[in-house]
């Protein structure tokens, strides 16, 4: 029997998001919330982050103890190290068996490095699998920020979820505008505004796929299809149908673009890696993010990666609708839809 790729590992949410958008208060937030004692908070320095003193219940040089059952760790060393650390620390019996991680970045970070951890470490690839991207966005600052920061435009662009923060404090104009900028930015992914980190943890987590078995509805999160909700948004006009095959948009005065691509004619593996390592080598660097399913001689096969770098192919137990096309999400700078369309049936053509 075919071992799960997807089972049995513990899902890691990334949250990021520019200097003052409010990371800070929505993990403060978040960690109230009954559902959330389960959880591991991994942050970059632990004096960034201004966890509420009344849950801190026990603290070391760099691991507290939260009262309501979480544990919140401090990178001192890098990512990787923190993440094995904290899994051995687990299995030991050292801290609470937790069932989450959330991992936060500076504002300053690229997250593409933090991603691509997940499929490059072998020991954290076994034990921890991304679950989603969460980008937080500053109301008063945002539309600035995009147009001066490249960083804030990438946390924003590769985003699952991204979440308005101080809508209060903005000017109603400059908040259309700013709502209307990340639409064209990453149109496939749901989006709230948040005031004082107050959101629903059902809004942030679960955004990825759990096993094998996962059904449609999970799919269809996954490649950010059923972004619509009473106040998400979903994805690309909303009088066009709502399945993939069509571009998506794109930001008028930048390069990066969102788009799908749909294929009724089933791939060999060896064919569609082909096809994504030529597509790699010629242009990684801005290929900021693709997930999708494949339809692999018959059977439905999940891709996903940032840049160069692409996480194990994860194999579905079974199709998990009707439709058995290829569905493929692209978040690009400056590479259009036709050629990426182009160069994959190129390849199958050879193959």
């Amino acid at each position: 029997m075919q071992r799960d790729a997807l089972a049995g590992r513990i899902p890691v949410t990334v949250l990021t998001g520019f200097l003052g958008s409010g990371k800070t208060t929505l993990l403060a937030h978040l960690l109230t919330h009954p559902g959330m004692n389960r959880v591991a908070v991994v942050i970059n320095e632990l004096g960034e982050v201004g966890i509420d003193h009344d849950l801190v219940s026990v603290q070391t040089e760099n691991m507290t103890l939260l009262a309501n059952g979480c544990v919140c760790c401090s990178v001192r060393t890098d990512l990787q190290e923190t993440l094995r650390e904290l899994f051995a620390q687990r299995r030991s019996g050292a801290v609470f068996d937790f069932d989450r991680v959330i991992v936060e970045t500076t504002g300053l970070a690229d997250p593409a490095p933090v991603v691509q951890l997940f499929a490059l470490d072998t020991l954290i690839g076994t034990h921890f699998r991304l679950d989603g991207i969460v980008t937080l966005v500053d109301a008063v600052n945002g539309h600035s920020t995009l147009e001066r920061q490249p960083e804030a435009v990438k946390q924003a662009a590769i985003a699952d979820r991204l979440l308005v923060t101080k809508s209060d404090l903005a000017d109603a104009a400059e908040l259309d505008v700013l709502r209307a900028e990340l639409h064209q930015l990453n149109p496939s992914a749901a989006r709230r505004d948040v005031l004082m980190g107050e959101v629903e943890p059902a809004f942030l987590l679960d955004l990825g796929l759990r096993n094998a078995r996962s059904d449609a509805a999970a799919v269809d999160r996954f490649l950010g299809i059923d972004t619509g909700s009473k106040t998400g948004e979903r994805a690309g006009d909303p009088s066009a149908p709502a399945y993939l095959g069509s571009r998506l948009g794109g930001i008028h005065d930048r390069s990066i673009k969102t788009f799908s691509l749909r294929f009724d004619t089933p791939f060999t593996w060896p064919v569609f890696t082909a096809a994504m390592e030529l597509l790699t080598a010629l242009r990684g660097p801005d290929l900021l993010r693709v997930k999708g399913i494949v339809n692999v001689e018959g059977d439905p096969v999940v891709v996903q990666g940032v840049q160069h770098v692409f996480h194990p192919p994860a194999p579905l137990a079974a199709w998990p609708g009707e439709d058995h096309t290829t569905r493929l999400v692209f978040i690009t700078r400056g590479i259009e839809p036709h050629t990426v369309r182009a160069l994959i049936e190129a390849a199958s053509a050879l193959g």
